[in-house]
Protein backbone atom coordinates (compact mmCIF):
# COMPACT_ATOMS: atom_id res chain seq x y z
CA UNK A 1 0.00 0.00 0.00
CA UNK A 2 2.69 2.26 0.73
CA UNK A 3 4.01 1.65 -2.66
CA UNK A 4 0.80 3.21 -4.36
CA UNK A 5 0.74 6.14 -2.86
CA UNK A 6 4.45 6.95 -3.45
CA UNK A 7 4.16 6.65 -7.24
CA UNK A 8 0.75 8.44 -7.68
CA UNK A 9 2.52 11.09 -5.60
CA UNK A 10 5.39 11.14 -8.31
CA UNK A 11 2.11 11.22 -11.43
CA UNK A 12 0.37 14.38 -9.62
CA UNK A 13 3.42 16.87 -10.29
CA UNK A 14 4.11 15.81 -14.12
CA UNK A 15 0.28 16.64 -14.58
CA UNK A 16 1.17 20.48 -13.54
CA UNK A 17 3.88 20.37 -15.28
CA UNK A 18 2.48 19.48 -18.49
CA UNK A 19 -0.21 22.12 -18.21
CA UNK A 20 2.09 25.04 -17.56
CA UNK A 21 3.59 24.11 -20.49
CA UNK A 22 0.71 23.75 -22.43
CA UNK A 23 -0.16 27.61 -20.86
CA UNK A 24 2.89 29.25 -21.73
CA UNK A 25 2.58 27.47 -25.55
CA UNK A 26 -0.53 28.34 -25.84
CA UNK A 27 0.21 32.21 -24.73
CA UNK A 28 3.43 32.21 -27.02
CA UNK A 29 1.04 31.38 -29.82
CA UNK A 30 -1.68 34.12 -29.57
CA UNK A 31 1.25 36.75 -28.84
CA UNK A 32 2.81 35.60 -31.92
CA UNK A 33 -0.72 35.16 -33.87
CA UNK A 34 -0.84 38.72 -32.88
CA UNK A 35 2.73 40.30 -33.13
CA UNK A 36 2.11 38.79 -36.85
CA UNK A 37 -1.74 40.87 -37.12
CA UNK A 38 -0.30 43.88 -35.75
CA UNK A 39 2.53 44.18 -38.17
CA UNK A 40 0.83 43.10 -41.38
CA UNK A 41 -1.86 45.83 -40.36
CA UNK A 42 0.02 48.89 -39.22
CA UNK A 43 3.35 48.05 -40.78
CA UNK A 44 3.17 46.26 -44.15
CA UNK A 45 0.57 49.01 -45.63
CA UNK A 46 2.48 51.88 -44.83
CA UNK A 47 5.24 50.93 -46.94
CA UNK A 48 3.55 49.56 -49.15
CA UNK A 49 2.39 53.14 -49.87
CA UNK A 50 5.42 54.41 -49.54
CA UNK A 51 6.60 52.36 -52.83
CA UNK A 52 3.37 53.40 -54.60
CA UNK A 53 3.88 56.86 -54.07
CA UNK A 54 7.64 56.80 -55.23
CA UNK A 55 6.54 55.11 -57.96
CA UNK A 56 4.20 57.76 -58.77
CA UNK A 57 6.46 60.25 -58.35
CA UNK A 58 8.87 58.29 -60.88
CA UNK A 59 6.19 58.60 -63.53
CA UNK A 60 5.80 61.98 -63.16
CA UNK A 61 8.84 63.08 -63.08
CA UNK A 62 9.42 61.23 -66.70
CA UNK A 63 6.16 63.13 -67.64
CA UNK A 64 7.39 66.55 -66.18
CA UNK A 65 11.34 66.94 -68.29
CA UNK A 66 11.60 69.17 -70.95
CA UNK A 67 13.58 69.32 -74.41
CA UNK A 68 15.87 72.71 -75.01
CA UNK A 69 16.68 71.79 -78.80
CA UNK A 70 19.40 73.85 -79.93
CA UNK A 71 20.62 74.67 -83.23
CA UNK A 72 22.11 72.68 -85.03
CA UNK A 73 26.66 72.78 -85.14
CA UNK A 74 28.65 72.01 -87.87
CA UNK A 75 32.03 72.01 -86.56
CA UNK A 76 35.55 71.51 -87.56
CA UNK A 77 37.29 68.96 -85.72
CA UNK A 78 40.71 68.63 -84.31
CA UNK A 79 41.67 67.03 -87.61
CA UNK A 80 42.30 69.51 -90.47
CA UNK A 81 39.52 68.68 -92.96
CA UNK A 82 37.34 66.40 -90.82
CA UNK A 83 34.06 67.82 -90.00
CA UNK A 84 31.23 67.27 -87.48
CA UNK A 85 27.63 68.01 -87.64
CA UNK A 86 25.36 67.38 -84.68
CA UNK A 87 22.06 68.13 -83.68
CA UNK A 88 21.82 68.37 -79.89
CA UNK A 89 18.56 68.60 -77.02
CA UNK A 90 19.53 69.13 -73.66
CA UNK A 91 16.70 67.48 -71.31
CA UNK A 92 16.00 69.86 -67.89
CA UNK A 93 12.74 69.66 -65.40
CA UNK A 94 11.65 73.26 -64.10
CA UNK A 95 9.72 75.00 -67.31
CA UNK A 96 10.07 78.32 -65.74
CA UNK A 97 13.65 78.44 -66.17
CA UNK A 98 13.43 78.26 -70.04
CA UNK A 99 13.74 81.99 -70.87
CA UNK A 100 17.15 81.75 -68.90
CA UNK A 101 17.93 79.16 -71.28
CA UNK A 102 17.53 81.10 -74.14
CA UNK A 103 19.12 83.85 -72.93
CA UNK A 104 22.28 82.16 -72.37
CA UNK A 105 22.27 80.29 -75.90
CA UNK A 106 25.21 81.73 -77.02
CA UNK A 107 27.13 81.04 -74.07
CA UNK A 108 25.61 77.70 -74.25
CA UNK A 109 26.78 77.26 -78.01
CA UNK A 110 29.61 78.71 -77.89
CA UNK A 111 30.99 76.42 -74.93
CA UNK A 112 29.96 73.09 -77.12
CA UNK A 113 31.64 74.36 -80.41
CA UNK A 114 34.82 74.58 -77.87
CA UNK A 115 34.73 71.59 -76.47
CA UNK A 116 33.44 69.58 -79.83
CA UNK A 117 36.23 71.50 -82.37
CA UNK A 118 38.86 70.32 -79.54
CA UNK A 119 38.22 66.34 -80.41
CA UNK A 120 39.63 64.70 -82.83
CA UNK A 121 37.15 61.66 -85.14
CA UNK A 122 39.16 58.77 -83.24
CA UNK A 123 38.33 59.81 -79.75
CA UNK A 124 34.38 60.42 -80.71
CA UNK A 125 33.67 57.88 -83.65
CA UNK A 126 33.47 55.14 -81.08
CA UNK A 127 30.13 54.55 -78.76
CA UNK A 128 32.37 55.52 -75.62
CA UNK A 129 33.80 58.80 -77.07
CA UNK A 130 30.05 59.64 -77.52
CA UNK A 131 29.23 59.02 -74.35
CA UNK A 132 32.10 60.68 -72.97
CA UNK A 133 31.53 63.77 -75.59
CA UNK A 134 27.83 64.09 -73.89
CA UNK A 135 29.33 63.76 -70.27
CA UNK A 136 31.51 66.60 -71.20
CA UNK A 137 28.70 68.69 -72.48
CA UNK A 138 26.26 68.16 -69.74
CA UNK A 139 29.54 69.13 -67.25
CA UNK A 140 29.72 72.46 -69.17
CA UNK A 141 26.13 73.10 -69.75
CA UNK A 142 25.46 72.70 -65.98
CA UNK A 143 28.29 75.05 -65.29
CA UNK A 144 26.68 77.92 -67.29
CA UNK A 145 22.94 77.58 -66.25
CA UNK A 146 23.65 75.88 -62.76
CA UNK A 147 24.44 72.69 -60.71
CA UNK A 148 22.25 69.82 -62.13
CA UNK A 149 19.99 71.93 -63.80
CA UNK A 150 20.46 69.58 -67.30
CA UNK A 151 19.63 65.98 -66.64
CA UNK A 152 21.04 64.78 -69.79
CA UNK A 153 22.29 65.65 -73.26
CA UNK A 154 20.84 63.86 -76.50
CA UNK A 155 22.50 63.83 -79.94
CA UNK A 156 19.26 63.80 -82.61
CA UNK A 157 22.14 64.30 -85.37
CA UNK A 158 25.65 63.38 -85.44
CA UNK A 159 27.21 63.10 -88.85
CA UNK A 160 31.22 63.08 -89.04
CA UNK A 161 32.89 63.41 -92.27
Amino acid sequence: MAENVETKTEEAPKKGKNKFLLIILLAVLILGGGGFFAFNTFFVHKEGEKTEKKKEEKKLNVEKTYLFALDPFVVNLAEHGRFLKATIQLEYDDPKQEEIIKQKTPILRDSIITLISSKSVDSISGPEGKIQLKDEILLRVNQIIGKDFFRNVYFSEFVMQ
